[in-house]
């Protein structure tokens, strides 16, 4: 039987508490131990020892499934640091100011507009990500609301 991968759960604890992200832990177990992990083994022991998870799902901010080459967009990022502050959860760095000022240009481009606007997210398009004019009475959030919501498919 292998030896187990994990060394002290203390010094993960520690690191986890820290902040400290699973690839940066990945990296440290190779430079310190000389042994290969993955950012899932720290986080199926992070699910283990009944720490909390550090993501946020908030399906009213981010009701589509995002594809991989839209999650570095400003408005996907924005969102999901919306649904930490909504959580509870703390914004690291300048992402207080940042949120702040992401929200402060939609409304003021809504406007200019002559109204509000929401991000709206069509995955075939170039950037998925885009503002639209806010359908009175249904898109009462920082969000289109879509039609139809598979968060494993994207939306209808």
């Amino acid at each position: 039987m292998p030896a187990p991968k994990m060394q002290n759960e203390s010094e993960f604890r520690r690191w986890y508490e820290q902040g400290r992200t699973y690839n940066w832990m990945v990296e440290e177990y190779a430079r310190k131990y000389h042994i290969e992990t993955t950012p899932t083994m720290f986080s199926n022991y992070r699910r283990r020892l009944g720490l909390p998870a550090r993501s946020v799902s908030d399906t009213s901010l981010v009701p589509w499934s995002v594809r991989p080459e839209h999650r570095r967009e400003q408005h996907y990022i924005m969102l999901t640091q919306e649904a930490r502050r909504r959580a509870g959860k703390p914004l690291k760095g300048d992402k207080p100011e940042r949120l702040e000022a992401w929200q402060t240009k939609i409304a003021e481009l809504g406007e200019k507009a002559g109204g509000r606007l929401v991000v709206h997210y069509e995955p075939d398009l170039h950037p998925g990500f885009r503002l639209v004019p806010a359908r009175e009475g249904i898109d009462n959030d920082l969000v289109r609301v879509p039609d139809k919501t598979d968060r494993r498919g994207g939306n209808e």
